[in-house]
């Protein structure tokens, strides 16, 4: 079957979409693979099966009713659940309609516009940051290194994981596939990623947060390729170069939890983007330099999640920028006294 081949079935075109995502990240083919599970199961629903249905029999009016069962089985409330599946929906569809596989009345415009009338405008809270977030990693810093080698190995990696975390405002699936040869074994202060959507940026490292990684690496004593190494005794063989002992995105999220736990902080490893992108907005930075250093797709994005200030900030900005009614009536004056 050529590229422009209509496949057989839907089922058939989905699998081919999900071969076509082979450059993006695992997180987002899983994603999207549950998402394409949960469309087939809605088709079901309907007396519709994915692998005898034609991607040319798909209706606008099929999406528009799709939305509504996700609305049915997730709750309004769960509206994050509810726009990652019509994202990869979306992203289907126009996968379709690139290879002219869609009716030509139900276009990916046409279906990109309507999901975009029926979830509406999205609402963001403003995230509430633990002002303690750094304590994670004072107190990890503070931690007698112990005598036991693979303990030891734990702790200094946990030190340079957090210092990491602190200090780039990475995402931990980001920062679980840094190679110690994209920081020169600790050496390097900046690193060329490839982050969410698959969007390459550069990531920035404080000296402490070198420091940390070169304690590490040097206790380490071995060339394996990942930075960050599981240290457990189930961990099994390394692997070519050490892949296999390569640590984790849930096993970064364990870690964080562990350290917030004893520190009495409500935090996981989201929470150091966020504390990086408040403090380099309360420093004077600005949105579109704190969108490129953290790696969102839109200004939008940054405006929305972060463009909230410390209390100070804003009164200090308050009486800094205010006038009072006597101040500003005294520069209204007449074109006669503007004469004189």
């Amino acid at each position: 079957m050529s590229l422009d081949d209509s496949p057989a079935t839907v089922a058939a075109a989905a699998a081919q979409f999900l071969r076509a995502l082979a450059g993006r990240s695992p997180q987002t083919r899983r994603t999207y693979a549950s998402a394409l599970r949960r469309f087939a199961e809605f088709l079901a629903s309907r007396g519709l099966a994915a692998d005898a249905l034609q991607p040319s029999d798909l209706t606008l009016g099929l999406v528009e009713d799709y939305a509504v069962w996700l609305v049915g089985q997730y709750g309004r409330e769960r509206r994050p659940t509810l726009v990652t599946y019509l994202a990869a929906l979306r992203a289907f569809w126009r996968f379709l309609d690139r290879r002219g596989w869609l009716a030509p009345a139900q276009s990916y415009q046409r279906v990109s516009d309507r999901l975009s009338e029926l979830l509406g405008p999205g609402r963001y809270r403003t995230p509430r940051i633990d002002q303690r977030v750094p304590l994670l990693v004072t107190y990890a810093d503070a931690l007698p290194e112990p005598a036991d080698p693979a303990e030891r190995l734990t702790l200094l990696r946990d030190r340079a994981l957090l210092h990491v975390l602190f200090s780039s405002g990475m995402r931990r699936e980001e920062v679980v596939r840094l190679n110690r040869s994209d920081l020169d074994d600790g050496h390097r202060g900046e690193a060329l990623i490839r982050g969410k959507g698959d969007k390459e940026r550069v990531i920035f490292l404080s000296e402490e947060a070198l420091v940390a990684v070169r304690a590490y690496l040097q206790a380490r004593a071995d060339r394996y390729v990942p930075l960050f190494l599981r240290h457990d005794r189930a961990r099994g063989a390394p692997g070519p170069g050490g892949q296999r002992w390569r640590l984790s995105p849930q096993s970064v999220w364990g870690i964080v939890r562990a350290y917030a736990a004893r520190v009495g902080v409500r935090a996981a490893p989201h929470a150091f983007r966020h504390t990086k992108a408040t403090v380099l907005l309360n420093r004077g930075a600005k949105l579109s330099e704190v969108q490129d250093l953290l790696g969102h797709a839109s200004p939008e994005t940054t405006k929305r999640i972060y463009a909230h200030y410390e209390r100070a900030h804003l009164r200090a900005a308050f009486h800094r920028y205010s006038a009072s009614a006597t101040e500003l009536a005294a520069r209204l004056r007449s074109p006669e006294e503007d004469v004189q």
